[in-house]
């Protein structure tokens, strides 16, 4: 990556496929191995496919963010990460948030977290950024906590018996949800 850093846009139907991929890498199987992102461990399946995907990139109320490289290349290499926001209210929901395995750590998350709580801000004047993580991933949670989130006291039930989700290890699953304040620090590591 260069010093300059990722270019952001809107994802568009074209890049459905691209980012069901970059998805996949980033939570499932081996290939998620290669990053810290992983739920390989507490679940198998899939995490998301072309049809939630395009969803997204559908929905009026909801935007899918794209980082890519600054130099381009061809769709798969340029991809970097990618974000979900939709509008609920006075709050935006992030989710859908994955960075490529092998670049996780070097500030891609962080700049694409930055400029999702702006486009939040533009978009709708969202007053905070709203998620769920899965609760037993405190290192996620503690990610997100460096970078402005808290714990709402909320939790909402893993679905469980809906593959979409993914095909659980463990039947102690469960959401917790976290929201920070937009304009929040854009991240300390």
């Amino acid at each position: 990556m260069t010093e300059a850093g990722p270019v952001f846009r809107e994802a568009a139907l074209a890049d459905v496929p691209a980012v069901v991929a970059l998805v996949e890498s980033a939570y499932r199987g081996a290939s998620s191995r290669a990053g810290w992102t992983t739920e390989a461990d507490l679940l198998d399946g899939r995490r998301t496919d072309e049809e939630g995907i395009a969803s997204i990139v559908a929905d009026p109320d909801a935007v899918l963010l794209l980082a890519e490289h600054p130099a381009g290349g061809p769709a798969g290499a340029r991809l970097l990460g990618c974000c979900e926001l939709r509008r609920t209210g006075e709050t935006a929901y992030f989710g859908t948030f994955a960075v490529r395995p092998v670049l996780q750590g070097g500030g891609i998350g962080a700049s694409l977290l930055a400029r999702a709580d702006a486009e939040a801000v533009r978009r709708w004047g969202s007053a905070a950024l709203e998620m769920t993580v899965i609760a037993q991933r405190a290192d996620l949670i503690a990610w997100y906590e460096r970078r402005g989130f808290s714990a709402t006291g909320h939790r909402r039930p893993f679905p469980y018996g809906d593959e979409r989700f993914g095909v659980p290890k463990r039947d102690d699953l469960e959401f917790l949800v976290l929201r920070r304040a937009t304009g929040g620090p854009p991240g300390a590591a």
